[in-house]
């Protein structure tokens, strides 16, 4: 099917944010480093596509595909053909076969317009903590008119490293690679995306404007540690839809500086829900629509978090809607203590929150926990049409109950359980 998105037609809805609130740095082509004889003839290296793109396949350009060789100096060599390319659009394309691959930074700006990264293949992470310099396993940067599709998987070998992850006793700790990382990127599409078993983050979404994301799957046992399956933060006009992620860690993570945010048809599970927070930077987090979802076997269910910390910021107009939940410890849930064991109050404000039309299991009493600041109260809180029953192991007590502090919230409709006296 024609899609004028990928041809770079801007359907006139969204002619207004042709440019973007905050620019991204520009870096101009000379960063991109002199392969000099590796592409001197370039025709001999590349196909065209049904389209008439070019197409720089990363086998033509030294990629072994023996599940072996580190093939991450072609797949590097092969971007940079890709990212040269002046004869329209280009796809960097990963063929079937498995390839091993350590770190790499593809990065623009491009001349070509837009540039594809299709994935055919199974890509793994070298396991190599040392070989990382930054926590990234793929890096993609300054890029407008961004693509990533293909049935293929990126496997992030993470199992023979979480074990280095001591993040829960120390401070300080090493945090391990994301596998995809998406900075600074305009008007990107994700379609198809399949990734497995990340070392840390599996998607991270920084500093982006209008990025879709949709037809992923995203996945981690459940006790694998900080294995969120798309972290956003810094970025504006998000959608992710239609998509599978469990994990061990939030499905969704939705961090600081972010606006129009829209996830819709996501199941998730196992994990730790959709999350809004930690928040320990200041700027605040606006309109987001979290609609349509399904949570099960989880910790969580519609979660916003802040730090208890001196650190302040507001997130408000904040909607959960027509959200299923199925064995959910915390089906509903505001935390404005998070981080920390001892009686400190959050700066950050909560304000205009609406839960509506969520229906399933607790695994525990409260089913509705609002935690708000002590400084700084929930404020517009809405609860309407809520249907929780119990559904945890505990036979001897099944009631279900409310707990609230220092929120102020209205309620409408079926209220089970009974809402909190305010």
């Amino acid at each position: 099917m024609y899609d004028p998105r990928l041809y770079g037609i801007v359907p006139t809805t969204n002619k207004q944010f042709l440019r973007p609130a905050e620019a991204p740095r520009h870096l101009g082509f000379n960063t991109l480093p002199d392969i000099g004889g590796t592409v001197n003839d370039i025709n001999a290296n590349v196909d065209l596509n049904e389209n008439g793109g070019s197409v720089f396949d990363v086998t033509k350009h030294g990629a072994k595909a023996d599940g072996k060789t580190d093939d991450a100096q072609a797949f590097m060599t092969t971007w940079i053909a890709a990212c040269r390319n002046t004869v329209g659009p280009a796809k960097f394309l990963i063929p079937q076969g498995t390839f091993l691959v350590g770190p790499v930074t593809f990065a623009g700006p491009c001349k070509s317009y837009p540039i594809t990264l299709e994935n055919q293949g199974t890509v793994k992470a070298t396991t190599d903590i040392s070989a990382y310099s930054s926590p990234e396993w793929f890096s993609l940067e300054d890029i407008t008119g961004f693509i990533l599709t293909g049935s293929g998987v990126f496997d992030g070998q993470g199992l023979s490293v979480w074990p280095y992850n001591d993040c829960k006793k120390n401070n300080l700790c090493q945090l391990l690679p994301i596998s995809i990382k998406f900075t600074r990127l305009n008007h990107t599409i994700v379609d198809g995306l399949t990734s497995i078993n990340s070392m840390g983050f599996h998607t991270s979404v920084f500093y982006c404007y209008n990025f879709t994301a949709t037809n992923m799957k995203i996945i981690a046992p459940h006790n694998s540690p900080n294995t969120d399956g798309m972290h956003l933060s810094t970025s504006k006009l998000v959608t992710i839809a239609n998509s599978i992620i469990g994990t061990g860690d939030d499905c969704v993570s939705i961090g600081h500086s972010t606006e129009n945010i829209t996830v819709t048809n996501v199941t998730c599970g196992p994990g730790h829900g959709l999350s809004l927070g930690k928040y320990s930077k200041e700027k605040g987090v606006y309109d987001v629509l979290v609609k349509n979802c399904t949570i099960f076997n989880a910790t969580n269910g519609a979660r916003i978090k802040t730090w208890a910390s001196p650190v302040s910021g507001l997130a408000s107009r904040i909607i959960f809607e027509d959200i299923v939940m199925y064995n959910v410890k915390n089906p509903i849930i505001i935390d404005q203590t998070y981080g920390t064991k001892k009686k400190k109050e959050s700066n950050w404000k909560v304000s205009n929150v609406q839960f509506k039309n969520i229906r399933g299991t607790s695994t525990t009493n409260v089913a509705v926990l609002l935690e708000c600041s002590k400084l700084f109260p929930c404020e517009g809180v809405e609860l309407r049409d809520i249907n929780l029953s119990y559904g945890g192991t505990n036979l001897r007590n099944t009631t279900i109950v409310s707990s609230c502090s220092n929120a102020k919230i209205a309620t409408f409709g079926v209220q089970k359980p009974p809402p909190c006296v305010v």
